[in-house]
């Protein structure tokens, strides 16, 4: 059993930046990709971006990439998701969630989910 927390979250003026976090803890870590998906009102969940457990693959989305990083503290068990240049079409919950892999054409197979973080950028 895995359990995710995401925080980070907050309101932000377009052009702005923020981080979420994501930590994890329970048995089995080691075995599983983390990826950040959003969801936005009214619309599908959306993957974001995904990173793999210890050879550093990741993967993101075209509306992100350029804009967001995503990076693991394996001792910390946390996966951060930096967001720069935001827009309003970023706004939307943002959950983690651990995956059974992922590729360089995405992120498959989410099993574990947190309850997700609000992001909201807007003036």
């Amino acid at each position: 059993q895995v359990q995710l927390v995401e925080s980070g979250g907050d309101l932000v003026q377009p052009g702005g930046s923020l981080e979420l976090s994501c930590a994890a803890s329970g048995s089995g870590l080691d075995y599983y990709a983390i990826g950040w998906f959003r969801q936005a009102p009214g619309k599908e969940r959306e993957e974001v971006s995904c990173i793999s457990t210890t050879d550093g693959l990741t993967y993101y989305a075209n509306s992100v990439k350029g804009r967001f990083i995503i990076y693991r503290d394996n001792p910390k068990n946390t996966v951060y998701l930096r967001m720069d240049s935001l827009k309003p079409e970023d706004t939307a919950v943002y959950y983690c969630a651990t995956l059974r892999r992922i590729s360089v054409y995405g992120c498959y197979d989410p099993n574990y989910w947190g309850q997700g973080t609000q992001v909201t950028v807007s003036s």
